[in-house]
């Protein structure tokens, strides 16, 4: 599907409907949808009840009492030519600071070994990118990232840990995430970030969502010590 090409629309059941993007796993196609979901937000219909982004399609699930099948195309078609036309703004870059290896990313050592690079090398091309949050889930805010070096690709651990601490940074073949809440996983841990990805005691427990940009910012252990206990 060629990045100009028209989205299929798909009906879910008699509640929803998936708009599909393509089938690649790219920038472009993940703007793509975010901009649909920021259109269809701004026109604030009645009815719809929930958007889910993913990489490459964009779930709409609406109460059909109260707004009909063809009234949601009409605006699902509307909303994809002024998502195309303005492109929407580009969000801000959130910093999230990333101290590496050691006990805090205890597969550096192994990550660099694996790519015949050095920690500090494999931590410089991770810092590097500024990536998209392109789905959040497996855990409550757990964020899936787009735009990783693919240098850097590196199959998951062959036994998951029990734990991995909140926060943690970890690659699983081509992807990098943040672990949001301490949990079983397989990703391999190449460092941890003091900030709290998601905390319950916050108005908005997610730090990070759909359709936001961020960029890891490399920090000693003296200043990942000082912003976990200021």
């Amino acid at each position: 599907m060629s990045h100009h090409s028209t989205p299929r629309i798909l009906p879910c059941g008699e509640t929803a409907l998936s708009i599909e993007f393509g089938n690649a796993i790219d920038p472009w196609t993940h703007r793509r949808v975010h901009a649909l979901a920021r259109a269809l937000r701004t026109a604030n219909l009645r009815g719809i009840l929930e958007l889910s982004p993913t990489y490459r399609s964009l779930l709409v699930q609406y109460d059909p009492w109260e707004l009909s099948h063809e009234m949601l195309l009409l605006q699902i078609e509307e909303s994809l030519a002024s998502a195309v036309d303005e492109g929407g703004p580009e969000p801000d870059i959130i910093e999230i600071p990333v101290c590496y290896g050691a006990d805090l990313g205890p597969d550096l050592e192994e990550v660099a070994s694996m790519h015949g690079m050095t920690p500090s090398e494999i931590a410089v091309l991770h810092a590097a990118p500024v990536y998209d949050v392109v789905m959040v889930g497996f855990t409550p805010g757990f964020p899936y990232l787009s735009g990783l070096d693919p240098r850097l690709a590196t199959p998951r651990k062959e036994k998951p840990r029990l734990i991995v601490p909140a926060g943690s940074v970890g690659l699983a073949d081509g992807q990098t995430g943040i672990y949001s809440i301490d949990s079983p996983g397989g990703w391999r841990i190449i460092g941890r970030t003091p900030l709290g990805i998601f905390d319950l005691h916050r108005t908005d427990p997610f730090l990070l969502k759909p359709g936001d940009r961020l960029r890891f910012t490399p920090i000693t252990r003296e200043r990942f010590d000082s912003l976990t206990h200021p």
